[in-house]
């Protein structure tokens, strides 16, 4: 079938900020469906709050709303842009539930805006807890028995223990799981302020039993795919994204499996999702074969990006072009280019997803897992086996060695963490490096077993192949460059593969799942076949031969990892940007990164994806691989920054020389003496190592001190101190006055190395002892006087001479009774850059690459002063509805996500951001389209790179 020619427009509504249990998933969904449908002629409009995400850069949509999301200002978009259609299925919970209330209010119906993707009524059916059970019971679906509630006058006779599960909410918030009385009462009533339909559902728990997620694609013949089969090591009772997963499923035989496929075609056809995705959740207890259908999204979901990034299948890709009318045998598969769409993906590796938490943020936390998604992150992992993939997901989540501890773990997956075990420990009697790389153990953890440095792990073991994610287990060549490191015998001997299983470590069990999977027929007739833990087929090779270059060089670009607070979906955007910019120069773009979330990890985002973690061994690796012209640490946040001194030491070139301005402003002794030499004011200070040196220092100061750690991510450890008993230090720090009541200012910069231009001065609503990220701003700054900024502009260029930053800084500076102090300085891309490219139209990152190429500012043709049109704010976002105290703002970072709102002046600004927030009352004061960056063309820009030096 054709694309549909009756369309001319389409909305398309983002998630709004980032949240516990609705992440940056719906940035890459709303990034990959506004390219294609734009490619397909579509005009597009697109409404989001986030400023954080690339997909609110005006690049991407041909007009750009950053409004709130809610019904009046949605709707006065809709009257203004007058869309044909409304695509609610990429903007995760927030943006179905707005696609309802715009029906119910007859917005739609008023413009004539259609839902595509999935209709109204299916997304009641979905949604709707009553709904959705009558649905399924309609459609012979097996579904735990169950009782809907909408007072707590319903309560009597319910069976105890209980789920509860409120309708229309995200990441399963306001849902429990109650054991008394008193418990369901206080979790219904919490789920009933929780549902915007105050509705919950309260059904039969099935805690203990196995969770299995189905990710599907349908289309409008009626057709359906799995994309992808994915099997929760913690048992149901356990949100599915607070789970480790494993993808394809391991341990249910093949009939099982196919009763899966049955159902969950059943389900989407009953729900009616008439195009795109839909995720689909089971439970399964293995001794009775007893199956339970537990609940279905009729969108792009969380385990959608999972799956994408795990299959290499653009689920969010092709759920815009089936959603306007084509469908999965007309669709190319993009990896291999001879194949279509219809065919289910079929893998000859494991991925693992490890979900990250950030409970240390939230002191006096119950740290237990529930129905109540609670992770703030995830990282995946791509191995030939399950412990490789596992280990390397671990690294991910940067957790340490400690392998996960799973109540309820099946005997299978049990028995692969004891081969973990078994490895380890042959490894400490053995000291074979080379076998314990074949079996995926990680270079940091060899060197911990055997008492070594990494460097003499790195002599020892040998380099690793390299691997195509390709979406077909070899059956097709792969020609999209999604890669994955692993070992196997012959890597460094040209030899040839090993036999399936060969080359593991004794005791180590093995289980080749491809010998026992037979092919699966999908519902439209093409062969699937799913593997588990096999040895990736000879035709993925590369043994790390010579590459010729590119006559610019190839750039390595390392990604931020898991998001968690304190460095989140910012630092994607910036290594996003980056990628495009070096690409628009003439160079071929490397990415590494590990979180399946982001944009980055897209394998059309640059020119070869990297699917690991970013640590020294994996960047090493791929920098051996690629023989790159350098390497970017100072856009990925802290995680890569760290890796800067042990990368200079290995010779890998780093771009724009960071390491000097690294240790001169991350070492707070050494930043401190920094400003003294340069005449620069900053509180007084000392550094300590011990709390009894803290107390004596902060006794010379006077209370209140701030106690600042060293190389933190986030404000992690950061306190203020009003008396000795609160001064305790847990290693060195610096102790400073603090500033109480002072203003404070982030100031972004670019900076040649040399000399500085100060892209803005963003002014902090909340005085000094809030941590920058939680903080609500406002551009242009309104206490800075023409005096105070010149003043703030000549000390940028004094500190960025002397730090000898190149490319982006970030100062945070405090203003205290007319004077201002310099608190730090982030030689590296900040949290701020996307706020303030948005708000100034000036594309920072792209500017910021061709100064750590060697450019000079002047070079640039920056105007003077970048003067906003309008005035804009940003306000923090706060788990306070997943962790009690939340929203309490201090000195350590706790916010996961941030709104973006302008107006005529910074307060009418600022209450649009509390609008965009929740936290005001929804008005629709629309403004404007963000305006087009003025980025000349990419011949000039080639042009300018070949002059580089």
């Amino acid at each position: 079938m054709p694309r549909r020619k009756d369309l001319r427009s389409i909305l398309i509504v983002g998630s709004g900020p980032i949240r516990i249990g609705q992440g940056c998933e719906f940035d890459y969904a709303g990034v990959q469906a506004c390219r294609v449908l734009r490619e397909e002629g579509y005009r597009v409009v697109l409404v989001n709050s986030n400023p954080a995400t690339i997909m609110t850069d005006p690049e991407w949509a041909d007009a750009t709303y950053l409004e709130p999301l809610d019904l009046p200002t949605v709707a006065a978009i809709v009257a203004r842009e007058r869309p044909d259609a409304l695509l609610p299925t990429l903007g995760g919970q927030t943006a179905l539930n707005l696609a309802v209330e715009l029906s119910e209010a007859g917005v739609l119906a008023e413009y004539g805006v259609e839902p595509i993707g999935a209709n109204l009524d299916a997304i009641r059916r979905a949604e709707d807890r009553q709904l959705f059970r009558e649905t399924m019971r309609a459609a012979d679906l097996p579904v735990p028995h169950s009782v809907i509630v909408t007072s707590l006058a319903d309560l009597d006779e319910i069976g105890l223990p209980a789920v509860v599960r409120p309708s229309f909410t995200l990441g399963g918030g306001g849902g429990g799981i109650a054991r008394t009385q008193s418990e369901l009462h206080r979790q219904v009533e919490l789920g009933l302020r929780c549902s915007p339909i105050s509705q919950v559902l309260v059904e039969r728990s099935l805690e203990g039993w196995q969770e299995f997620e189905l990710e599907l694609v349908a289309d409008t013949a009626g057709n359906c795919v799995v994309v992808c089969s994915i099997e929760n090591l913690d048992p149901v009772g356990v949100h599915t994204g607070d789970s480790w997963t494993v993808a394809p499923q391991q341990t249910l035989p093949d009939g099982e499996l196919q009763r899966l496929r049955d159902a969950a075609f059943t389900c989407i056809r009953a729900i009616g999702v008439a195009t795109g995705g839909a995720n689909v959740q089971f439970a399964y207890e293995p001794n009775t074969r007893e199956l339970a259908l537990i609940e279905m999204n009729p969108r792009v979901s969380r385990s959608s990006a999972l799956a994408s990034k795990a299959t290499g299948f653009p689920i969010a890709k092709l759920a815009a072009l089936l959603a306007v009318g084509y469908t999965l045998d007309e669709l190319p598969n993009d990896i291999t280019r001879s194949s279509s769409a219809a065919f289910e993906p079929a893998l000859d590796y494991v991925a693992v997803k490890a979900p990250r938490f950030d409970f240390a943020r939230f002191p006096g936390t119950d740290t237990s897992l529930g129905t109540e998604m609670r992770a703030v992150g995830e990282a995946l992992g791509l191995g030939r086996t399950f412990p490789e993939a596992m280990l390397k997901a671990l690294e991910g989540i940067e957790a340490g060695d400690a392998l996960p501890t799973i109540p309820g773990l099946h005997p299978y997956f049990a028995a692969e963490l004891e081969s973990i075990e078994a490895a380890e420990r042959e490894l400490a009697t053995s000291g074979d490096v080379a076998a314990a790389k074949r079996f995926g153990l990680p270079d940091a953890r060899i060197a911990r077993l055997l008492g070594i440095g990494e460097p003499e792990v790195r002599s020892r073991r040998g380099r690793p192949g390299r691997l195509a994610v390709d979406s077909c287990a070899g059956e097709f060549e792969a020609h999209t460059p999604y890669y994955y490191l692993s070992y196997e015998k012959g890597d460094n001997d040209q030899g040839a593969r090993p036999e399936s299983g060969s080359g593991r470590l004794a005791g180590a069990p093995h289980r080749d799942a491809a010998s026992s999977v037979a092919p699966i027929p999908t519902s439209i007739g093409a062969p699937c076949v799913l593997a588990s833990r096999h040895v990736s087929r000879a035709i993925h090779r590369d043994h790390f031969l010579a590459r010729p270059l590119t006559p610019a060089g190839a750039i390595v670009v390392l990604g931020s990892g898991t998001n968690r607070i304190g460095q989140g979906i910012e630092f994607d955007y910036c290594c996003v940007r980056a990628a495009q910019a070096f690409r628009r120069l003439g160079h071929e773009v490397v990415l590494v990164n590990s979180n399946p979330e982001t944009v980055s990890t897209d394998y059309d985002t640059c020119d070869r994806l990297y699917l690991e973690p970013v640590t020294l061994e994996r960047v090493l690796d791929v920098v051996e691989l690629e023989r790159p012209l350098g390497v970017v640490v100072s856009l990925g946040g802290q995680t890569p920054l760290g890796l800067a001194a042990e990368l200079a030491a290995e010779g890998v070139p780093l771009l724009g020389e960071p390491l000097t301005a690294i240790e001169a402003a991350e070492d707070r002794g050494r930043f401190g003496a920094l400003l003294g030499e340069l005449g620069l004011r900053a509180p007084e200070w000392a550094t300590a190592s011990t709390t009894a040196e803290a107390r004596t220092v902060a006794a010379e100061l006077g209370y209140p001190v701030l106690v600042r750690p060293s190389y933190v991510i986030g404000g992690t450890g950061m306190r203020v101190a009003r008396g000795p008993e609160e001064l305790e230090l847990a290693g060195p720090a610096l102790v400073d006055r603090f500033l109480e009541g002072a203003l404070e200012l982030d100031v972004d910069i670019l900076c040649d190395g040399s000399d500085a231009w100060v892209a803005a001065i963003v002014e902090h609503v909340e005085r000094a002892g809030v941590h920058s990220g939680d903080s609500a701003c406002v551009l242009p700054a309104p206490s800075i006087t023409q005096a105070l900024e010149a003043e703030i502009r000549t000390l940028a260029g004094r500190l960025a001479a002397g730090l000898g930053a190149r490319g982006l800084l970030n100062l945070q500076l405090a203003l205290d009774e007319g004077r201002l102090y310099v608190l730090e300085a982030n030689p590296r891309a900040s949290r701020t850059v996307p706020f303030v490219s948005k708000a100034t139209g000036v594309p920072l990152v792209d500017h910021a690459c061709r100064l750590l190429l060697g450019a000079s500012l002047d070079e640039l043709g920056l105007p003077e002063r970048a003067v906003p049109e309008r005035a804009w704010a940003k306000e923090a976002i706060f788990p306070a509805e997943r962790f009690a105290g939340a929203a309490d703002r201090g000195i350590e970072m706790r916010s996961t996500g941030e709104v973006m709102a302008s107006g005529p002046t910074v307060v009418a600004a600022y209450r649009r951001a509390l609008q965009a927030a929740g936290r005001a009352r929804p008005v629709a004061n629309v403004g404007p389209p963000l305006p087009r960056s003025g980025l000349r063309d990419t011949d000039a820009l080639r042009s300018e790179a070949v002059a580089l030096p």
